[in-house]
């Protein structure tokens, strides 16, 4: 997009970026209503999949309608307590195998990136001494080195160069390249390893 934009507007200048996380259910429609059967008067409204700004003020008025008890013709289709696994069964295959790969498969393999490798103000994952280590270099070259691996369930994590992150592929923990944890459901730090 950046790109796009200079190749228009030469002299634009990019004075911020936006990113996002949000949950994504297994049909790609957001839950909106109760939270459960078992607790009257308690309301969701989730999996937005990057439409907040839209799928939220729908999400409103059905949960409106719903505490007003009006029919509300969208409340079936986001209904929050669906759950067809049939219907969802691909989309449930995908995800044991993104878990399966990040949790176990992506250990095996051998990363082509060396610690030479490593541009200034950016991070990779390299092996030193036969140990996986997820390395960011700043812009005056000092290295901040930690083992990938989410403290959440242990799968691999993979940089975000846009963030300047460690992200978990699996369950969206996200952590900074000095190993802080930002965003749920990891709630552990990860320690720095000194590679001098």
């Amino acid at each position: 997009m950046e790109n796009r934009a200079k190749q228009l507007y030469p002299d634009a200048k990019i004075l911020y970026h936006w990113n996002t996380q949000d949950c994504i259910s297994l049909d790609k429609l957001p839950y909106i209503g109760e939270f459960s059967s078992l607790m009257p008067h308690m309301y969701v409204a989730t999996g937005f999949k990057k439409w907040g700004m839209t799928t939220s003020n729908v999400a409103a008025n059905i949960i409106a309608d719903m505490i007003m008890g009006n029919h509300n013709p969208y409340s079936e289709t986001f209904k929050s307590t669906r759950f067809n696994p049939i219907k969802n069964g691909t989309e449930f295959v995908n995800m044991l195998k993104q878990t399966t790969t990040s949790l176990i498969l992506d250990k095996f393999k051998i990363p082509k990136d060396t610690l030479a490798s490593i541009a200034k103000n950016e991070g990779k994952i390299v092996e030193i001494e036969n140990t996986k280590l997820g390395i960011y270099r700043d812009n005056n070259g000092k290295y901040y080195c930690l083992r990938p691996i989410c403290s959440h369930l242990g799968c691999e994590l993979s940089w975000n160069n846009l963030e300047k992150t460690w992200d978990c592929p699996c369950h969206g923990s996200r952590f900074s390249y000095t190993g802080k944890s930002l965003y749920d459901p990891s709630i552990k730090d990860l320690p720095l390893i000194s590679i001098e």
